[in-house]
């Protein structure tokens, strides 16, 4: 029997499935922080006491700083995501970019965006 070379139309969307699930969830959860850096929820009292005002400007610059580099990965990660979808589309999801060979499911479904093997990522380290 012939090895597979491309994954077949009913898995190709039980993993289009799986994808659209994931972009919901990372985009809620991108929105989600975003409207922490804008201070959406912020009821607009700002705290009037010098002393703690200093304390805490430092924390919530560190604070906003690491939000702002998870907001850049989440909004990468959805990137990658729709990245996913579009190969579905052209149904050259699941192929490795560098042995041509299928992605195992069980990679694709913990990493759905996987556009190489294990094989192909452990030779380029």
């Amino acid at each position: 029997m012939a090895e597979k070379t491309r994954y077949s139309d009913e898995e190709l969307a039980e993993f289009k499935a799986l994808i659209l699930e994931k972009i919901e969830l990372a985009s809620r959860d991108y929105q989600q922080m975003m409207d922490v850096l804008t201070n959406k929820d912020g009821n607009g009292v700002e705290d009037t006491m010098p002393t703690y005002k200093v304390l805490e400007e430092g924390s919530m610059t560190q604070t906003k700083e690491e939000l702002t580099t998870m907001a850049a990965r989440q909004q990468k990660f959805i990137q990658g995501l729709q990245a996913a979808l579009v190969r579905i589309e052209n149904k050259t999801y699941g192929i490795c970019r560098v042995t041509g060979k299928l992605i195992p499911k069980e990679r694709l479904r913990a990493v759905p965006h996987a556009t190489l093997s294990i094989e192909a990522k452990l030779a380029q380290k």
